[in-house]
């Protein structure tokens, strides 16, 4: 078996359109038709991944994000949104949905962001489990390693965490580049402010600068009211800048201006 997904919509045959889709890629699939009856689940569930529609009666997906953020963080949340509702993706991400799809749903992308979905909660669950046996001089938050490499990296952050400096982390998907970027918040002179992380290759490019940087109401299309940026949003804390390369280069001129 390739993962459990719990999966919410409030439409049975979407529920069974996607439950036998995913059964036969070799997923165990649990089924709601409610946000409430998938919270009452949610404390005990084994699943690597939460799939929920956005618009549904009662609970819907962004409040259903939010729940699973608070009480099971070790549950990535991918939302489905019909085609052309990026304000509602962007919500998503905003409260902290690992990903999203639209509507209707091709099912060959929804088996790749499924799929690292879930090697990312595996990873995260591999970070966990080490992080209750280390030796205290190989370990730095949740970072572990005796090697050379890994004891220089914990003395770079305890170096950079006491300035206000922008750092550029990088590595490898899934080397745990996050981690380092919440070990620096934490140990710096901002530990009280919030931490705000964004994945930018998440977020459609003609949306990336409002994102970060705000807008009015009625700046662009679907800009209804008026919105607090990124940049915004951290101030006193951190800024994490996930996957920053994928930024189109006339916007990483203006970051460098930020």
């Amino acid at each position: 078996m390739k993962g459990h997904i719990l999966l919410i919509d409030d439409e049975r045959s979407m529920v069974d359109l996607l439950e036998t889709d995913l059964a036969l890629r070799g997923y165990r699939v649990t089924g709601f038709n409610s946000s409430a009856a998938a919270l009452d689940a949610l404390p005990t569930t084994d699943a690597q991944v939460v799939l929920t529609d956005f618009h549904m009666p009662g609970i819907n997906g962004l409040q259903l994000c939010e729940r699973v953020v608070a009480n099971r963080p070790d549950i990535p949340v991918v939302v489905m949104t019909a085609f052309g509702s990026m304000e509602t993706a962007i919500e998503a991400i905003r409260v902290g949905a690992w990903d999203f799809v639209t509507k209707p749903v091709e099912m060959e992308l929804l088996a790749v962001v499924i799929d690292r979905a879930v090697r990312h909660h595996n990873l995260q669950e591999e970070v966990r489990r080490l992080s209750d046996r280390p030796e205290p001089a190989n370990q730095f938050e949740e970072l572990i390693g005796a090697s050379s490499a890994m004891q220089k990296l914990f003395d770079q952050i305890r170096k950079i965490a006491p300035t206000t400096a922008n750092v550029l982390i990088t590595g490898e998907s899934g080397t745990g580049k996050e981690l380092v970027a919440r070990a620096i918040h934490r140990h710096g002179s901002r530990k009280e402010g919030p931490f705000v992380g964004i994945n930018c290759a998440a977020i459609p490019e003609n949306l990336l600068e409002s994102e970060l940087f705000g807008h009015t109401k009625g700046a662009f299309t679907d800009a209804r009211t008026e919105r607090k940026g990124l940049f915004q949003q951290a101030q006193g804390g951190t800024l994490f800048l996930d996957e920053i390369g994928d930024f189109p280069l006339s916007l990483q001129a203006k970051l460098l201006r930020a």
